[in-house]
């Protein structure tokens, strides 16, 4: 029997602390666009790649 109270109150604790784990998370802002990221990637914001320069010819 005092098993069964002792694996209960561990797992009590166990979840409570889980529970305060979430709630940091979400407050400290873990969860606040989990979207974004992959779509972040598509965004085409490469400068255009410059035209070579040519060489210029010596005139004599």
């Amino acid at each position: 029997m005092y098993t069964t109270f002792f694996l209960i109150g561990i797992g009590l604790f166990v979840g409570v602390a889980a529970w305060f784990l979430f709630i940091w998370a979400v407050k400290s802002g873990q969860f606040d666009d989990p979207e974004a990221p992959k779509y972040r990637m598509l965004d085409d914001d490469d400068e255009p790649a410059k035209p070579p320069k040519t060489a210029k010819k010596k005139s004599s």
